[in-house]
């Protein structure tokens, strides 16, 4: 079964032509995390999410797949 794709975080930081290095450092959060949520084989909480919006200084709803 595949998995889900949730966020768009692997898109944005390409946009932003960032690294998930980068951004594992500027969150202090491991690098396979980070890699994970960028494959979406899990997914930051909304606190986080939050955090990595302000990070990227992007409008939090550009890190999520539209359900609609």
């Amino acid at each position: 079964m595949s998995k889900k794709a949730i966020n768009r975080l692997k898109v944005v930081l390409v946009e932003l032509n960032r690294t998930s290095k980068w951004l594992a450092e500027k969150l202090n959060k491991s690098e396979s995390t980070v890699s994970r949520w960028c494959t979406n084989e899990s997914q930051p909480s909304l606190e986080t999410l939050h955090e990595v919006a302000n990070v990227l200084d992007v409008d939090i709803r550009e890190l999520l797949i539209p359900t609609k």
